[in-house]
């Protein structure tokens, strides 16, 4: 019986062997499908994402396009529009001129008759130039030197041209090259022969010969020019007033400021600061600029100066001016300054001055 139960002890441990060896197969089979189930899952995940991604940036150039279409489609209305209102106006213009014309022929006008008046009036025009060149010529002598401009109208400026002591003062910094930024920025890489015959700082030099032409010859006066730093047009007149009656002195200015070249900033404190070097002080000022000062008494801590900047550097400058002085402002266009006419407007409004912005064939 002992041995019986030997063999049948035996049996169970090798049954037991054999369950756990299968289940420890099956475990092991289910753990290497569930390892190959997820990498499969990532896989697909990624392609998924990639998809996504993809699909994403095509709707964000869907929504950019959809953008510029919406802008040009509005630029497009408003073509349209303008257009509309310019064949309206057309329209309207030519219905008046046909009115206009059947009226002259109702009148009985002839081409004959239109030509006759036109040369009766150009023939009063001439009468009046010649009254006008007579009374010149009686004139004569009031003014210390002669200014003929190029420009082929006549100009109604307000600028109050009297008083005992007169002051011009010239900006000479490198804006007064020419209107717009890229082109001063390319005229300041030029020689410097170039850059004196630029356009706008030849009508800035015109401007003082046609101012010192309008002087009285009894009074005196004196030019100032300035960026950085001011000075006389003539070093050795410095703290002098000079005399209108001597037309040699005149001429030397004028040669004198053609060989200056426009560079550096604007520091419009210190050409107000000038003036307090002359005694008497100045009874009438003109100045010759094209936009408020990128700098007051030191150099801008950096190489740009907003336009709030320029403005509180402007109302700095304004309080080194003499007081009770009229300031006639001779405004040239600048791009990239929109308060300057603002504020030079105000400064000669206060002042009882003026402002002029001449056009491109002034004086």
């Amino acid at each position: 019986m002992a041995r019986k139960k030997r063999n049948f002890s035996t049996f169970n441990l090798s049954f037991l062997d054999i369950m756990s060896c299968g289940f420890g197969a099956v475990v092991l089979v289910f753990l290497i499908i569930d390892h190959s189930i997820e990498v499969r899952s990532q896989e697909l995940n990624a392609d998924l994402l990639s998809e996504v991604n993809l699909l994403q940036e095509d709707i964000t150039e869907g929504e950019a396009g959809l953008v510029r279409l919406r802008n040009t489609l509005s630029e497009v209305d408003l073509q349209i529009v303008e257009a509309q209102g310019l064949a309206t106006r057309i329209s309207r213009e030519k219905e008046e001129y046909e009115a206009q014309i059947d009226d002259l022929r109702r009148e009985g006008l002839t081409e004959r008759s239109a030509i006759d008046a036109l040369q009766a009036e150009i023939q009063s025009l001439e009468d009046e130039v010649k009254k006008l060149r007579e009374a010149s010529q009686r004139e004569q002598g009031t003014s210390a030197r002669s200014f003929i401009g190029e420009g082929n109208r006549q100009y109604l400026t307000g600028l109050n041209l009297g008083g005992r002591h007169i002051a011009i003062l010239l900006d000479t910094s490198a804006s007064m090259l020419a209107d717009k930024l890229v082109n001063i920025i390319r005229l300041r890489n030029m020689d410097g022969a170039i850059q004196r015959e630029a356009g706008k700082w030849q009508q800035a030099l015109d401007t003082v010969d046609w101012l010192t032409a309008q002087l009285p010859v009894g009074s005196e006066y004196q030019v100032f020019t300035f960026n950085t730093q001011a000075a006389t047009a003539l070093p050795d007149t410095a703290g002098k007033w000079l005399e209108v009656a001597d037309q040699a002195q005149l001429e030397k200015i004028s040669r004198q400021l053609r060989t200056v070249t426009p560079a550096g900033g604007t520091s419009l404190v210190s050409a107000f600061a000038a003036l307090r070097g002359l005694s008497p002080a100045p009874d009438n000022i003109f100045l010759i600029t094209d936009g408020l000062p990128t700098q007051g008494t030191t150099p801008p801590k950096g190489s740009k100066v907003s336009g709030a900047a320029r403005q509180k550097l402007f109302r700095q400058a304004v309080q080194a001016l003499p007081p009770g002085v009229p300031v006639n402002i001779i405004l040239a266009p600048m791009e990239g300054d929109p308060m300057a006419a603002a504020e030079f407007w105000q400064l000669a409004q206060a002042s009882r001055g003026t402002l002029l912005s001449p056009s491109r064939d002034w004086p």
